[in-house]
Formats: C-alpha cells, sequence, structure tokens
C-alpha cells in the first residue's frame, strides 16, 4: 500500500470501496466531501495555540463546526480515523506568484512582470493567474489551499494590484481580486526611480498625491483638459492614478518591500500625511531594530524566515532570530516572499527551523503554535480583513489538511487536502513524471532516452 495514502484504505472501505482500488489520482473521488469528522488526530488550529493530541475536527457545509478536544462527531456523519496523523489549517502564503507563470525562464509563459509596459500601479495580477499552471498544482499537494499573488516591479516603483486566490482544483480560484498594491522602495526602489531613495521617495509621494487628488475633484466637462483639481504635470497615467484611489482612501493595503531600518521608519512617516493607508511591510530584514515603532503602528510584516545573512548593504543587520525579535514585541509577523525557486510549499521547513532556532542559546525563535499560525492565520488576516480562512475555528472555511506526522517536521507530507470542505487532488506534474520514471517500462521512455 502506497505509504502516503494508508488512511484512504479505510476511507474506500467506509464508502463501499476496496482499498485495492485506492489509488492516488482517486484520492478526492474516495474521501467524503462536504460533511465529514477526523477523530485521534494531533489538531493544531493555527491561532497560536499548542497542538491538541487525541483530537477531532467535524466540518459541514465546507465549515469548520469545531476543532480540539472533546469535539462531539454527529451521528451518522462520514468518519476518518486519523490515528497518527496530524490536521492543521491549510497553509497560506501571502506573497507568491503562482499561476503568473508557468516556467520562470521561459518569458513566453511568464507573466510576472512587465518591464515595457506604459502602466504600473493599474497593473492587475487577477487578470493573468492561470489555475492550470504547474506550480499551482505543486503548491496544492505541499499543503496550500490559500495564497496572495503579486507581479513584481519592473519598469516603476509600483508593482501592480495583488490578488487572493484559493488553489482549488476545480470551481473558482479568484477569492479577492485587486486585494493590495504593491511598492518598491529600498535599493530596488532607488534603482528603479532613478538612482536614488529620494527620488523613490519622492516618485512614491507624488502618486499618492495625485491619487488623493483624483479621487476628490469634480468630473470635468471637457475630458481633454485636466479637470479642476487635477494637476496639469500629472506624472501618473489616469489609470494607474485610479489604481491608487483606494489604497489613499483605506480601502486596500499598501505592501512596501523595504528591508533597511531606516527605510521601514520612512514608511512608517507615510501615515503621518496619509493617515488611511493601511500599510505592510514585505521584507523587514532589519525589522527587529524598529520593533518597537511596527507594534505601536501596528504595521504588521512578511519576512523571509531565511534572512539571516547581510547579503545586502540594506540588511547588514540581518538576523534569523528578525522574526522571533519582532513576534516579541508585539509586532504580526508572517512568512512571505515565496517566489519561483522559493516555494509556497517550502513555508512548514521555514517555519520548523524557526521553532528550532528557539532552543539555540542567544538566539529568539518561535514556539510551535506561533510558527503554524505565522504560516496559516497570521497571513489570511494580512490578505483580508476580517479573513474567512486560514484557521480551524468555527464558521471559517475548511480548508483542512491531513499529514502524515509533524508538519514542520522535514520529512513529513500531506495525505489529504480539503478546500471549502471539498478534496483536492493530490497530483501534480512532478508526481507524474516521479511515477513515470520511477520504474519505467520497455518502451515507455522518450526516443531521446532509448
Amino acid at each position: 500500500m502506497n505509504r502516503r495514502f494508508p488512511f484512504l484504505a479505510a476511507a474506500a472501505l467506509m464508502l463501499g470501496g476496496t482499498a485495492a482500488s485506492v489509488r492516488a489520482a482517486d484520492a478526492p473521488a474516495m474521501l467524503p466531501s462536504g460533511d465529514f469528522a477526523i477523530t485521534n488526530a494531533v489538531v493544531a488550529i493555527g491561532d497560536g495555540s499548542a497542538p491538541i493530541a487525541g483530537g477531532a475536527v467535524v466540518v459541514r457545509g465546507g465549515k469548520i463546526v469545531a476543532a480540539g478536544k472533546d469535539v462531539a462527531i454527529p451521528a451518522g456523519m462520514a468518519v476518518i480515523d486519523g490515528t497518527g496523523k496530524w490536521v492543521t489549517p491549510g497553509l497560506v502564503s501571502a506573497m507568491t506568484d503562482l499561476g503568473l507563470l508557468d516556467v520562470g525562464d521561459v518569458d513566453e509563459s511568464n507573466d510576472a512582470s512587465a518591464s515595457t509596459a506604459r502602466f504600473s500601479a493599474a497593473l492587475d495580477a487577477s487578470l493573468a493567474i492561470d489555475p492550470d499552471a504547474p506550480p499551482v498544482a505543486v503548491s496544492r499537494a505541499g499543503g496550500v489551499t490559500r495564497a496572495g499573488v503579486a507581479p513584481s516591479a519592473a519598469n516603476a516603483i509600483f508593482a501592480g494590484q495583488g490578488a487572493v486566490i484559493d488553489l482549488a482544483q476545480t470551481g473558482p480560484v479568484m477569492v479577492h481580486p485587486r486585494a493590495f498594491q504593491l511598492v518598491e522602495l529600498g535599493e530596488r526602489g532607488a534603482d528603479l526611480a532613478g538612482g536614488s531613495r529620494m527620488a523613490a521617495q519622492a516618485l512614491l509621494r507624488n502618486a499618492l498625491r495625485e491619487a488623493r487628488e483624483l479621487a476628490q475633484r469634480k468630473p470635468a466637462k471637457d475630458t481633454s483638459e485636466p479637470a479642476p483639481g487635477q494637476p496639469g504635470d500629472a506624472l501618473l497615467t489616469r489609470l494607474d492614478a485610479a489604481a491608487l484611489i483606494p489604497v489613499v482612501t483605506g480601502n486596500q493595503p499598501l505592501f512596501v518591500h523595504v528591508e533597511r531600518a531606516a527605510d521601514i521608519r520612512g514608511v512608517l512617516a507615510l501615515g503621518r500625511e496619509f493617515p488611511a493607508l493601511r500599510l505592510v511591510i514585505v521584507g523587514g530584514g532589519e525589522g527587529w531594530r524598529v520593533a518597537g515603532e511596527l507594534a505601536a503602528a501596528k504595521v504588521p510584516v512578511l519576512a523571509n524566515a531565511l534572512a539571516d545573512l547581510p547579503d545586502r548593504f540594506e540588511t547588514l543587520a540581518a538576523t534569523q532570530s528578525n522574526i522571533g525579535r519582532m513576534t516579541a514585541a508585539g509586532v504580526k509577523v508572517a512568512l512571505g516572499g515565496f517566489y519561483d525557486g522559493d516555494q509556497p510549499r517550502y513555508a512548514p521547513q521555514y517555519a520548523g527551523n524557526l521553532v528550532g532556532l528557539s532552543r539555540v542559546p542567544g538566539a529568539t525563535g518561535l514556539s510551535w503554535g506561533q510558527a503554524l499560525a505565522a504560516i496559516t492565520s497570521i497571513p489570511a488576516e494580512i490578505l483580508s480583513e476580517g479573513a474567512t480562512f486560514g484557521s480551524l475555528k468555527p464558521g471559517l472555511a475548511a480548508d483542512v489538511v491531513l499529514w502524515d506526522g509533524d508538519p514542520l517536521e522535514v520529512a513529513s507530507s500531506p495525505v489529504a487536502i480539503y478546500i471549502d470542505g471539498r478534496p483536492q487532488s493530490l497530483v501534480s506534474h512532478q508526481s507524474r513524471l516521479r511515477q513515470r520514471y520511477r520504474r519505467p517500462q520497455e518502451g515507455a521512455l522518450p526516443k531521446a532516452y532509448e
């Protein structure tokens, strides 16, 4: 029997099938859907609390009904015995390029940036996302159920508008189009703005002012001339300025990529001129140096768990204790920045490193519960106010992952994945290639290999 699907045999028998009929590709069809319970498992809610041994999760109508210890299982409900397994919420990756590329080095398949476009802030990632792109299925098989997708800045400091998607095998993928705006400051922003952080700051403030003025002005009768309140020397296209109106009015978060402590302080200062801004720091390699200021401003951070070396001048104070120190100071911190080779499915490994770091003398890591929250509920909260996903709390979407061991251990992997209570396939292009070449039969190899 396949080690990754031993519990499916029981599910098949429970549903009237046979153990011999269960294959990886058939897993979703063999699992109960909609209303079911998982019992006798180690349950991790995803809210920062410690895992619960001998727990259960009850799902009804695609929502979590109950999760934890001493959970009553409704009579007649389909039950999966999770003995020896762990149950968590689906992983949430807040910053990815999922669906924007098939192969990063093949330009024709890559929509992650627009280096010669006439627009910047108006670029809308939701219009280019392909749910059939191979990295989507690979990430889903790794336990990722929701993700933020953002383009990369290429021709201006504004990268464009990111979207929130679910990774369901079937059904709607778009959860929230135009969910946030991404802007580059720091070293990269300075380069895009003309070679200086001064230029990047001037461009950002000018753009936000143009958007604010556009939001306040009255419609013009003659559209060929600037309307009252619209400056004649505007640097943004009308479409880009209009795309920033939700940012300056507080209806769309502004994700700002910066690493240096001084640059983070510069971003926080934006709030004095534009008080409605909902700021999120992306990167924050030196965030621990200004952790108190971030906490006081209630600005969350999407940080890189492995940014522990001064590989650039803006990260001279980098330390792997960065996330632990910010969390200890009261900053809401999630793991972010999963692009191309740094895939979202690696998030549990990074979170596990932070747990291990807590045992290193002089270092500051995270507890197990905090580490899981950093890849589930916290990124969900950052991506969407009042998020309806990201944990196993009652009433939230039944995004559930059943693991064959501790999910923060490298050797563990998902054996079943649900999104909105619907079972998902673990098959991807990678898994099909593995099966094809594991024990190739005569004639199975392409002619070039014969």
